[in-house]
């Protein structure tokens, strides 16, 4: 065993004679009383939480969990998601005791300060241990159901090989969970499909402590919770008291044992200890205060009136480093015995779960496309090309796979019967999708992609925004990208879904207009890390490299822009017409009207707005000419975010609200998508710059 963390990072206790049998009691008040001083010396934080649940983080930790603080990103491990992120303290606490190198005590008693590792909610890139990050609630309930699919698909891809090596994949995803996770619609989804796919390595520990924030959950939740688990197929049991050992060990264990996934129901009370806040609101989402810190202390019989006290034999008692490091070094052997029979597949592994890595030459397999076909199409042909290529691409659709062109042609569907399957039916639960496409990427050894409507990114927006938040590599494919959807009107027509989305810090919006910028915005996806949506029409488009005579250039899509069309003669453009998607065979069509009529036009696909900003001075210049001040943009959304590009005497072609239920081609001409339209707005913009 390494050593204990050194003098300036920690904070012993004085020798007290202590009953050994009362070890237990003292360590889960140990990770009581961090959580209270943490909360305390920020003046701000859930105190309530961590104080109800210690001794569920306590059993976690050092006895069923399988972890090793030395090695945290451990392929092996166990997976301990803290749903209820407002209860922080509790997770950093119970890191620091198990021996991990952060947070250490002065990382605590920085709580939610700036630049401290032990942020306000658990954050996954900023600590080892924190396996996602949470804090909206129901998102880590959803995350971990991600976590089991990618677990049960990695088992049954090793036991494939050889079926004793599926135990390198033993893995289970252990979580506390809150009533307001259970109250959250995205965990109700997530929870349905787990039921459905027999997700038997969640094992849930739900917080039934009956506070929120306004009072007592039966102001407004008053179903049986785990009657509701056993409907959708989930195994329940409830323990009576929270403090009982004994009782927690016996419900994991059953757990354990179940086939399906379970969901143990705790009751506890939140703040135990407290004399004046225990059971109530008031120690849900403030700081006990410093009397009632102390009178807490003294009821708990807590003899160190120093904050962040760690007796000696309580950080031995909770210190897991050395079973951690036996637990790696058994299945190291087994991992090395695996791969001197099945080198080819151990290599697979470690480039996929460990380096997660792409294969090289991976990208020689993206297809050639042309024609004019819609770019949902094209989409479906690059997954149909690169799946054979790339075994970690892995993902589906919320219900719409024949129209998000999603299915990867017979690799079967992940099922409770068949883990092998690479199509995930993840039916009309779009939010937890997104969720559970973030535990997949978190777990490692995939790369998930997700699929619907474009307007349903309103009901996938929070799991998106975590995805970001954390770096994870997504991809959303978003199709039906316009009006051009048609007759389905507009409550299923994107107007201001573009402009949202990119507005969102950290995700790549694509919108390709042609099989070759699709396939081009799929390599970046794929070689990115962060979520990228891929936005794509239902209606063909014209293919580019046919309008321009010349191949889209391979760095089209990296750098946001490109080129299309200039003057044939090399006359210096009169106008630029910018469109994305669909509006670039709009915009080639109206330059063809005005080179009828003499007039010098380039044309430039633009399929990132953002990526062209942020691109080199010299590629904006070399696209859009700063001398060239009559621009016109042409995108069936919003024109929230083109201002910028068009500049101060350029237009934008945009919508101004809602669509229309009509045949599509109806609905561009009706809200002018057209040729003509666009022609009368570029000669508008042209006596504008004269």
């Amino acid at each position: 065993m390494s050593s204990a963390p050194s003098s300036a990072t920690s904070s012993a206790a004085p020798a007290v004679p202590a009953d050994p049998a009362d070890l237990p009691r003292r360590a889960i008040d140990t990770i009581r009383t961090l959580a209270i001083d943490g909360v305390q010396a920020a003046n701000s934080g859930h105190p309530g939480m961590p104080m109800g649940c210690a001794p569920m983080a306590y059993l976690l930790y050092r006895e069923v969990m399988r972890h090793d603080p030395a090695r945290p990103d451990w392929p092996g491990r166990d997976r301990f998601v803290l749903s209820a992120g407002h209860g922080s303290m509790l997770l950093y606490a119970a890191l620091h005791l198990a021996g991990y190198e952060r947070p250490t005590l002065d990382d605590l008693r920085a709580f939610r300060q700036l630049g401290s590792v032990t942020a306000g909610h658990p954050e996954h890139d900023m600590l080892a241990g924190v396996e996602t990050t949470t804090g909206p609630l129901g998102q880590g309930f959803a995350t971990g159901v991600g976590m089991a699919i990618a677990a049960e698909r990695l088992a049954a891809e090793l036991g494939a090989v050889a079926a004793d090596a599926a135990a390198l994949a033993e893995q289970r995803i252990y979580a506390i969970v809150s009533d307001g996770d259970l109250m959250e619609g995205v965990a109700s989804e997530a929870a349905s499909l787990a039921g459905h796919l027999r997700l038997g390595r969640l094992v849930y520990l739900y917080d039934d402590n009956r506070i929120t924030i306004d009072g007592t959950t039966d102001l407004a939740f008053s179903e049986d919770v785990t009657a509701r688990f056993d409907a959708y197929g989930w195994h329940t049991q409830r323990v009576a008291d929270g403090n009982d050992l004994d009782a927690l060990r016996a419900a994991i264990a059953a757990a354990e044992s179940d086939p399906r996934p379970s969901l143990v129901a705790v009751r506890t009370t939140i703040g135990y200890g407290s004399p004046k806040k225990a059971g109530t609101s008031a120690s849900h989402g403030a700081p006990l205060g410093d009397d009632e810190v102390a009178a807490t202390k003294a009821a708990l019989g807590w003899p160190h009136p120093e904050p962040f006290t760690v007796p000696d034999d309580v950080r031995a008692h909770l210190d897991v480093r050395a079973r951690g490091a036996e637990l790696t070094a058994a299945w190291d052997a087994r991992f090395a015995a695996f791969a001197a029979a099945h080198p080819d597949a151990a290599a697979d592994f470690e480039r996929r779960v460990v380096r997660r890595e792409l294969p090289s030459g991976w990208r020689d397999a993206l297809p050639q496309l042309s024609g004019a076909k819609a770019t949902r199409v094209q989409s479906g042909a690059v997954i149909g090309a690169l799946a054979p290529v790339l075994p970690e691409l892995f993902g589906g659709s919320a219900d719409l796979a024949a129209s998000n062109n999603t299915d990867i042609e017979g690799a079967g569907d992940f099922s409770a019967d068949d883990r092998l399957g690479r199509n995930l039916r993840f039916g009309i639960r779009e939010h937890a999708m997104a969720a559970a496409a973030n535990g997949i990427a978190l777990h490692g050894g995939f790369v998930p992609y997700v699929a619907t409507f474009m307007v349903f990114t309103d009901y996938l927006r929070p799991s998106l925004r975590l995805a970001a938040l954390m770096h994870q590599r997504v991809v959303y494919v978003m199709t039906h990208d316009s009006i051009g959807l048609g007759e389905d009107g507009p409550t299923h027509q994107p107007v201001e879904h573009l402009a949202a989305l990119r507005a969102m810090p950290g995700v790549e919006v694509l919108r390709p207009a042609d099989g070759s910028e699709t396939a081009l915005a799929w390599r970046l996806a794929l070689e990115r890390q962060g979520p990228t949506v891929i936005a794509l029409t239902r209606q063909g488009v014209p293919d580019l490299a046919e309008a321009s005579g010349a191949p889209v250039p391979d760095d089209a899509v990296e750098h946001g822009a490109w080129v299309v069309r200039d003057p044939v003669d090399g006359a210096t453009p009169e106008v630029v017409l910018i469109g994305t998607g669909s509006e670039v065979g709009v915009c080639l069509a109206a330059a063809d009207e005005l080179a009828r009529d003499g007039v010098d036009v380039r044309v430039v696909s633009m399929p990132s707005p953002t990526r062209f900003r942020s691109a080199d001075a010299a590629v904006r210049e070399a696209v859009l000419p700063a001398s060239i001040t009559a621009r016109v943009a042409v995108e069936a959304g919003v024109a929230q975010g083109w201002e910028g590009i068009v500049g101060e005497r350029g237009e934008v072609v945009a919508m101004r609200g809602f669509g229309a239920s009509a045949p599509a081609s109806d609905l561009f001409a009706h809200f002018g998508f057209t040729a003509g339209n666009v022609v009368r707005v570029a000669r508008r913009v042209m006596d504008r710059a004269r």
